[in-house]
């Protein structure tokens, strides 16, 4: 039976079947072919599309932005600033007013909750463009770039993730890759694992679709024979910067060095949903290198700059797979 997702909802993984994600990829595999032949696909002209970002963004902004343009849409962007929801204006009512102008809406801020008030009172498609627990658009991206680099498959492959292992990427990571048949560990300190009931939910997943999801503190374990080790900023948006200190001090064991790329597989890639600090071409990079004497923070610059890493084919596939997302939802 052929796959439609009219009208549904993005906002968490959990609410997706594998078939329907394996989907996604092809769709996305097509637009990017598309895209890279130069070929116009404005398929949704004539419909509107709002971006209504709480966190400001490189990637989701402008992966959104290009993606709805080159499939005919007009795009609104609402900084920060420029909306009243949650002020003056509640979540429920700002939902349906941009329901009645747009046909499509993107959320890119807070709790998952906000995200989930928006599609139960919009009446049109809405997108998670990140939230505080999860980041699906980012996975498809990241399962589409998997993907190229094996042909193979994905399923089987061991995916690590290496860091502060409860934060939204992770989370999402962890579903993902339960849904699709791959082998998720997540490496860092045991206090920063994710909450027990997703972990139990993920393995519950994993025993129908052949994966498994390992916790664990040892980097050697972890990474031996891996296919994808990925990390992420040790403090992410939103979160205090006295956090830094003490982050650093607990997750510089599970910095992604080339030593710890050369225990994985011979052919493993190296991923990151950016922005990275691997070196101190940053305000913050530059700034942490004077406080406390580190350069390098999640992973060096040697391994991300490497033939391994595939971070920039990940941040352009952002644009391919969200076209993919809004398509599947607004035809």
């Amino acid at each position: 039976m052929p796959i439609s997702l009219s009208g549904r909802n993005f906002l968490k993984l959990l609410d997706y079947t594998p078939d329907e994600i394996r989907y996604l990829l092809r769709l996305s595999e097509q637009f990017k072919s598309l895209k890279l032949a130069g070929t116009p696909h404005r398929y949704l002209e004539g419909k509107n599309i709002v971006l209504l970002f709480e966190k400001t963004s490189t990637r989701t902004r402008c992966a959104f932005e290009v993606a709805g343009m080159d499939l005919g849409m007009g795009v609104t962007y609402l900084d920060p600033g420029s909306s009243q929801m949650g002020a003056k204006e509640s979540i429920a009512d700002t939902a349906q007013v941009l329901g009645r102008m747009y046909d499509g809406i993107e959320y890119r801020g807070f709790a998952q909750e906000i995200v989930e008030e928006l599609a139960e009172n919009a009446g049109v498609p809405v997108w998670n463009g990140l939230t505080t627990e999860f980041h699906p658009t980012q996975m498809i991206a990241d399962m589409l770039t998997v993907k190229e680099n094996f042909p193979g498959g994905l399923k089987g492959l061991k995916f690590v993730f290496m860091g502060d292992a409860r934060n939204n990427v992770a989370n999402s990571l962890m579903v993902v890759c339960s849904k699709l048949g791959l082998h998720f560990v997540a490496c860092g300190p045991k206090d920063l694992m994710p909450e027990e009931s997703l972990v139990a939910q993920c393995r519950e997943i994993a025993e129908e679709t052949g994966a498994t999801v390992t916790l664990t503190d040892d980097v050697d374990e972890a990474v031996s024979g891996a296919h994808v080790v990925y990390t992420d900023i040790w403090v992410s948006m939103g979160e205090p910067a006295e956090l830094w200190e003490k982050r650093i001090k607990l997750l510089e064991p599970y910095r992604v060095t080339a030593q710890v790329m050369a225990k994985a597989d011979a052919e493993a890639i190296f991923m990151h949903c950016l922005p990275s600090f691997h070196d101190t071409n940053t305000t913050i990079g530059a700034d942490i290198a004077e406080k406390f004497g580190v350069t390098e923070m999640e992973v060096s610059n040697e391994v991300f700059i490497s033939a391994k890493s595939k971070v920039m084919d990940e941040a352009e596939n952002r644009m391919h797979t969200i076209k993919a997302v809004m398509y599947a939802t607004l035809s």
